[in-house]
């Protein structure tokens, strides 16, 4: 019930804030003074337990943004999965087409990583992945996408880049890698020198992602094939 005034008009009680369930009754306009007690224990109640589903919402959205942020990720280096990449590249062919932007596609395959875990073991492999991954994300945009597709092999996705672009960027690319050394602990072990050969693609109405790796897949295996035939 409300107080009575002088003039005996009823005043409305307002809950006083102070918690997160009277804050959310406040706000819904419900007056627990118009009700009785029983009334008053049930909105509270009912209010409380609306709260802790919102946060509860709030920490299983946490947990699964963690969850999917680590399905994403490469088991090694800190970018994308060959699944994840697929996906992201599919997302950008689908703004390309409905934007008419260009977008290249960048395929990159290590020369001589083998020799580095014939010599010097799995290890010092995986840490020579983890310097080309370095290498490649330091030197694209916040907008590019880089992936580990498997192995040895990396590929990136250049938004908003025509081929002309897209195969200077892969060239100052293939450049770094290339000036990579690969030593291990065995001081008369010669070191190996790492390389790269890549494929640029240009996304030209190609529908699906696997399509577009497939083709710069194909580029990057002439490129390789002419860089062996450049060195005999």
């Amino acid at each position: 019930m409300g107080n009575e005034t002088g003039n005996g008009r009823q005043t409305k009680v307002k809950s006083t804030p102070g918690s997160p369930a009277m804050d959310l009754l406040n706000a819904l306009g419900v007056d627990l003074s118009d009700h009785d007690v029983a009334a008053r224990a049930a909105f509270r109640a009912l209010a409380e337990e609306v709260i802790w589903l919102r946060e509860e919402e709030a920490r299983l959205r946490h947990r699964l943004d963690a969850v999917e942020a680590l399905a994403d990720r490469d088991s090694l280096c800190p970018v994308f999965n060959r699944r994840a990449f697929e996906r992201e590249l599919m997302r950008e062919i689908a703004l390309a087409a409905r934007h008419g932007t260009p977008l290249c596609l960048v395929y990159i395959d290590l020369d001589r990583f083998k020799q580095v875990n014939d010599r010097f073991g799995h290890a010092a492999g995986d840490a020579a992945l983890k310097q080309v991954c370095d290498i490649l994300v330091s030197q694209v945009r916040q907008t590019d996408i880089v992936g580990r597709l498997g192995g040895d092999e990396f590929g990136v996705i250049l938004t908003h880049a025509g081929l002309a672009d897209a195969r200077q960027k892969a060239d100052s690319l293939v450049e770094r890698i290339d000036r990579l050394t690969v030593s291990g602990a065995d001081p008369d072990a010669a070191p190996v020198q790492l390389g790269a050969s890549c494929g640029v693609i240009e996304w030209a109405g190609q529908p699906s992602a696997d399509l577009l790796i497939a083709e710069a897949d194909e580029a990057m295996f002439r490129a390789k094939t002419a860089r062996k035939s450049a060195r005999v």
